[in-house]
């Protein structure tokens, strides 16, 4: 196969501004590693045009003589063909029904697929990821919409002076302005009717520190789950931080046994959620876990219902962003210029915005394209060494004979139209 790679603009939405691989990325393939790369135009790509073809890129809207296709987000259907290498987040791992279509596309088309989410070290850690950057820009987010949303109840506070990440572009930008912010709180006042402002960070994991590496710029008190009570009861003034672990979200059905992480994944119908008694104090929650079907929800409209009147929630800055999944109220994603809806426990209904009564939920599913540069960049980062490996594999060879780097062969859901062993479970959700 050709040593040719094409990169594909991304037509998702509107928003879409990333690229697997920047220019500069491009340069060292071309140079290092003797590998050709034909571009397709995109005016609003985070890199010009102009900066793949000083890198050595053809910039050409027909990109079909390149064996690899690579992308971000999913590509459509009517566009993929026969017998390519395609390389982007599809999203099929789960049995999401609307790309079952996809997948069963490039089982006809004789198509191999590898996926970034699944790129991961024989320990299991994802390898290529967002992640980092959907936290920061998620964070970002939630503290312009935690000022809409006091401004709604009446109060006019510094963190109205915060921007959605998209209007920073830059993180370094971001960071600056945030700089600012958290002087402004260390001489303001905040209003006594929400205090203390509790905020939650679900998760430990690279979306989680990316939220938190926003929030830490500000000045907070980092505080253990168990001390929540105290300081509502309290009513103490400023910020707080507070990172809920797997252990503070369900307990063992059986009183006599411990927490067992590992038990809990492989057993969690022996455990019962516990988070409840959190949720109900906290200012803000920051979702940045996995959720499956087989675990149980963050928060549900059961629990909003019925603690509505006594709960301090201002908002829920839903990162995860999986539709009726963890956060139940998580009922569509949103976009950067409408980033979240009301949702009111009392009639469940929704309302797009900041205002209204209820819980105001934030869902932009691809958050890290607010700041597209600078998550790019990391991204490429991570992908640039295995891209060798993936263009110079013979794949006249079977799959179990072709020689992919591990972490890529691990990655790979469809080979020349077969799907391969680890993800044959997902016949059951073809139709």
């Amino acid at each position: 196969m050709k040593r040719l790679v094409g990169i594909r603009r991304e037509d998702k939405n509107i928003w879409e501004r990333r690229v697997p691989l920047t220019p500069e990325h491009v340069k060292i393939l071309k140079e290092k590693e003797n590998i050709d790369f034909i571009v397709q135009p995109f005016e609003r790509r985070a890199f010009l045009d102009d900066e793949y073809r000083e890198a050595g890129a053809k910039v050409d809207e027909n990109i079909s003589e390149a064996p690899f296709i690579f992308a971000v987000k999913e590509i459509p259907v009517k566009l993929l063909e026969p017998e390519k290498v395609y390389m982007y987040f599809s999203h099929t791992i789960k049995g999401q029904d609307y790309n079952m279509p996809m997948l069963q596309k490039l089982l006809d088309l004789k198509a191999t697929l590898i996926d970034y989410e699944t790129i991961k070290d024989d320990k299991g850690r994802r390898l290529v990821f967002f992640g980092r950057f959907a936290g920061i820009a998620g964070m970002i987010d939630a503290l312009h919409a935690f000022g809409k949303r006091l401004q709604y109840f009446g109060y006019d506070t510094p963190f109205l002076h915060v921007k959605m990440s998209y209007e920073y572009g830059e993180v370094a930008l971001a960071k600056k302005d945030l700089q600012k912010l958290a002087s402004e709180l260390n001489e303001a006042d905040l209003p006594d009717e929400f205090a203390p402002y509790i905020f939650g960070f679900s998760g430990y994991g690279n979306v989680s520190r990316g939220a938190q590496e926003i929030f830490d710029l500000l000045p907070a008190k980092e505080i253990q789950p168990d001390e929540i009570a105290g300081i509502v009861e309290r009513k103490e003034k400023g910020l707080f931080k507070v990172v809920f672990k797997e252990e503070h979200l369900v307990k063992p059905k059986d009183e006599n046994k411990p927490f067992e992480l590992n038990d809990y994944y492989n057993h969690p119908e022996k455990y019962e959620p516990i988070f409840e008694k959190y949720l109900v104090n906290l200012s803000v929650l920051v979702n940045a876990v996995y959720w499956d079907a087989r675990y149980p929800r963050l928060v549900t409209k059961k629990f909003l219902k019925e603690n509505f009147d006594k709960m301090r929630m201002v908002l829920i800055q839903d990162i995860s962003c999986d539709i009726d999944g963890g956060v139940e109220i998580t009922y569509k994603a949103t976009e950067p210029d409408v980033p979240g809806y009301v949702y009111d426990p009392e009639t469940d209904e929704f309302t797009d915005g900041f205002e209204g009564k209820g819980v105001l939920n934030l869902a932009v599913d691809n958050l890290p394209t607010e700041i597209a540069k600078d998550s790019s960049v990391a991204f490429g980062e991570a992908l640039l060494p295995f891209v060798p490996g993936i263009v110079k594999a013979d794949y006249e060879k079977s799959f179990v004979e072709i020689d992919l780097p591990p972490e890529i062969k691990r990655a790979v859901i469809v080979y020349k139209g077969e799907l391969t062993p680890d993800y044959e479970y997902l016949k059951d959700y073809l139709k």
